[in-house]
């Protein structure tokens, strides 16, 4: 059963359906969120495929539960956990904000199908924004929240290509790599589903919190935590397991060794789903996660082509988005990429696709330091390399 907002005042009402409620499916909400917070996901949806509906699993006695679950499941069960009221109040506030806010509960016909396939669905989810991206193909693309320059571009410039497909781009609003997708994606029709480790009205990271509402507008925003819910350690594991559910591969763009992508990659392959990596420098910490995955079975990517047609999509009008292998596609408000004809650079030569230090660049260039100092610079004002930790020098983009 999907709960929604109600209309404003003097609109035309939407056409009738059967899964839709405003005020008038309060007490059916009610009982979700008593379930939900009552016992964990497993054991829900034990009852559930057992008993029927959440208030078909309250209106049983104490002793038929025990035959279903442990004794203190059973007297959780019993009575309503003392927070129900307020986060029935905080859920009905919050629906009243918008009419693009949804609760879709397992089952309902809005529900992703995508999720039904996996082990552990959500018993429900809160959506704020287009919640028709839940039918169309998706790609998770997620990362370090650290990333190089070039990993950002990437991550961006795959997020643009394949949201210029019709795919929708599903990331988890993190600094770095997640939020470089999010900015890709909202460039192009496919946009993007952000998938929340919060309550869904606490946007978290507080840097995303504009990001965030453009995805809201533009795209989805998606929990399947009781509103409130702060941004807890244990909660970001659970969300992962959400982004990789929802789509249909999942591109690992950088990642160090101990990561949570690792993890979205992991659960991506329990799923059934594709796992992709992009390779990267083997002196960066951000490549060793990626290099990992490739040497564990991920397809090695070079260009958004590997991936489909490892998905074998067809594209129904014969065209083909642009490869940012070929052209980088970059959101309006990132920096521009320059033209990769031209002259090549000697400078850029000298450096090739792994970071260098000052020295090595003067051993390579022969260029007396003070002339490649101020060329480096130039570089770097023009977008074309970025300055690294430690005196390292490293390539953007198609530089």
């Amino acid at each position: 059963m999907a709960f929604s907002s109600p209309e404003p005042a003097f609109t035309e009402p939407p056409p009738a359906t059967d899964h839709l409620f405003p005020r008038a499916g309060e007490d059916e909400l009610r009982a979700w969120l008593r379930l939900v917070l009552s016992v964990g996901r497993v054991t829900a949806r034990r009852l559930l495929s057992a008993l029927g509906t959440p208030q078909q699993v309250f209106d049983n006695p104490v002793e038929t539960l025990r035959e279903l679950v442990t004794p203190a499941q059973a007297q959780a069960l019993s009575a309503p956990p003392k927070e129900l009221e307020r986060c029935l109040a905080q859920t009905l506030n919050w629906l009243d904000g918008g009419v693009d806010r949804h609760v879709v509960t397992l089952g309902d016909p809005l529900y992703p199908a995508t999720l039904l396939d996996t082990a552990d669905p959500p018993l429900l989810l809160h959506l704020r924004g287009r919640h028709e991206l839940l039918a169309r193909p998706g790609l998770a693309v997620v990362g370090s929240r650290n990333p190089s320059a070039q990993g950002a571009d990437n991550a961006a410039a795959f997020a643009r290509f394949f949201s210029e497909a019709g795919w929708t781009i599903v990331s988890g609003l993190a600094l770095g790599i997640d939020g470089a997708a999010h900015e890709g994606a909202l460039a192009g029709p496919g946009s993007t589903m952000a998938v929340l480790g919060t309550g869904i009205d606490r946007l978290y990271p507080a840097r995303h919190h504009a990001l965030a509402l453009r995805i809201a507008a533009q795209g989805l925003l998606i929990s399947e935590f009781p509103m409130g819910t702060p941004p807890l350690r244990e909660n970001f594991p659970q969300r992962n397991r959400l982004i990789a559910g929802l789509t249909r591969g999942t591109l690992v763009v950088e990642a160090a060794l101990q990561s949570g992508s690792l993890i979205t990659a992991r659960l991506a392959v329990e799923s059934g789903r594709e796992v992709f990596a992009i390779p990267g420098s083997i002196h960066a910490p951000q490549s060793r996660g990626c290099h990992a995955l490739i040497k564990q079975g991920a397809k090695l990517v070079e260009s958004a082509q590997d991936i489909l047609e490892e998905l074998q999509m067809v594209q129904k009008n014969g065209s083909q988005p642009v490869d940012p292998e070929r052209k980088a596609s970059k959101p309006a408000s990132a920096t521009p990429l320059p033209a990769d004809d031209g002259p090549p650079d000697a400078v850029l030569a000298a450096l090739g696709h792994d970071a260098a230090t000052l020295d090595m660049l003067i051993d390579r260039t022969g260029w007396p330091a003070p002339a490649l100092a101020a060329r480096l610079l130039e570089l770097e004002l023009e977008g074309r390399l970025q300055r690294l930790p430690g005196g390292l020098y490293q390539r953007r983009g198609l530089a």
